[in-house]
């Protein structure tokens, strides 16, 4: 078995919210499933497709896709912040790899990458996050305009076509989603401060992270009490996208529509592009079968949460 994946939910409230102690039991068997399989598999490098939540990415240049020559987490949420152990030099073919076949990808020789793109190796790794050599690309995700799933698609079946014939243990990773609405301010309805804040607010103070994230956990609290101006969570939309992940036919992706996702699972559903690169870029190195699945509505976390993991067929 040389590729594999694991594609899971993440939330910055994981640590910072109470849902029931029985919802929380099921989501950290779940997190114990995905770690043995990850054990078991033993990957040699880890192609880690993520979002941005303003964190390191900003309209001052907003690309579709971004990938990683070197890292740094930000640790926004307490999370990893510190140097990422990437292989510059496989990132740099791949990279060439993927623009040969058409798809024009940005590179980033010092990215910067939040809980979204951290987290699954964290809980993956038990906190050590440079565990493994990991290539991190960023799919936008909360920023308008989108790009079309389709294209999406395409592009995590170009870097799966790359390590289709890897000598190294390959795992995909796709973080994200899935119906989820968080509190994040759009640029059309932006105040000036959000403005300022969604075009160039990296390296805030203290004081402006904490106040920032106080707000999301406020917000949170109030979603689970029903109080919150946020939209519900869509248990069907999700499970329909997890029918699509399990069948194997990645070309169903290419029906999502960007406005669509935005009126019945949320602004921020957008996150399941990581699933679709992660997906694709599986199916492109063959036919597979998803091993594991775990799917909760948890309003605590303000997301449609699951996790799945997959291997190719007679691997």
């Amino acid at each position: 078995m040389t590729q594999a994946l694991v594609c899971m939910s993440h939330s910055p409230l994981l640590e910072h919210a109470n849902p029931d102690p029985e919802v929380k039991a099921q989501a950290e068997a779940a997190f114990d499933q995905a770690r043995q399989f990850v054990s078991d598999f033993d990957p040699d490098l880890v192609i880690n497709f993520g979002p941005d939540h303003y964190n390191g990415f900003f309209y001052d240049l907003m690309p579709p896709f971004c990938i990683g020559y070197e890292a740094y987490g930000t640790g926004d949420y307490d999370s990893f912040a510190g140097k990422l152990d990437v292989p510059t030099e496989i990132a740099e073919k791949l990279a060439q790899h993927v623009i040969d076949r058409d798809l024009d990808a940005a590179i980033s020789r010092r990215m910067e990458v939040d809980h979204g793109a951290v987290q699954p190796m964290e809980i993956l790794y038990r906190g050590e996050v440079t565990a493994k050599p990991v290539i991190p690309i960023f799919i936008n995700s909360v920023a308008p305009p989108f790009s079309k799933v389709q294209r999406v698609r395409k592009f995590g079946e170009a870097v799966g076509d790359y390590f289709k014939n890897s000598d190294k243990k390959v795992l995909f990773i796709g973080s994200g989603g899935l119906s989820h609405d968080p509190p994040v301010p759009q640029i059309a309805t932006a105040t000036p401060e959000q403005r300022a804040l969604l075009t160039n607010g990296r390296n805030p103070t203290p004081e402006a992270r904490a106040a920032r994230q106080a707000r999301t956990i406020a917000t949170a609290e109030a979603f689970a009490r029903g109080e919150a101006d946020i939209m519900d969570l869509n248990p069907e939309w999700d499970l329909a996208f997890l029918d699509v992940c399990r069948s194997g036919r990645v070309e169903g992706f290419d029906a999502y529509d960007p406005e669509e996702m935005n009126r019945v699972a949320g602004h921020s559903s957008h996150e399941v592009r990581t699933w679709v690169a992660a997906y694709s870029a599986l199916r492109a190195c063959g036919e597979y079968e998803v091993t594991y699945e775990f799917y909760k509505p948890i309003k605590e976390y303000i997301a449609g949460f699951g996790i799945t993991t997959a291997v190719l067929k007679n691997a």
